[in-house]
């Protein structure tokens, strides 16, 4: 089967692509700090919004100065 970047994930299939827990992910949604939509009541999730979640997340750690490289 081919994956398309407009899939829709379930809790377990995000917690395998991201190798983080269940319950993380689930307290992630629940807080809003992860994009994702209830279906039914059951949580889901666009594997292109996380895509981009997961890239802008890595942006603001790699884009911070290291404390010796701050300017004074």
């Amino acid at each position: 089967m081919i994956q398309q970047s407009d899939d829709i994930l379930t809790i377990e299939e995000v917690a395998a692509y991201l190798k983080a827990g269940r319950r993380t992910v689930y307290r992630l949604a629940a807080n809003g700090q992860i994009p994702a939509f209830k279906l039914g009541g059951t949580w889901r999730f666009q594997r292109a919004e996380l895509d981009r979640w997961i890239a802008a997340r890595m942006g603001t750690q790699e884009g911070k100065p290291k404390p010796d490289e701050e300017k004074s």
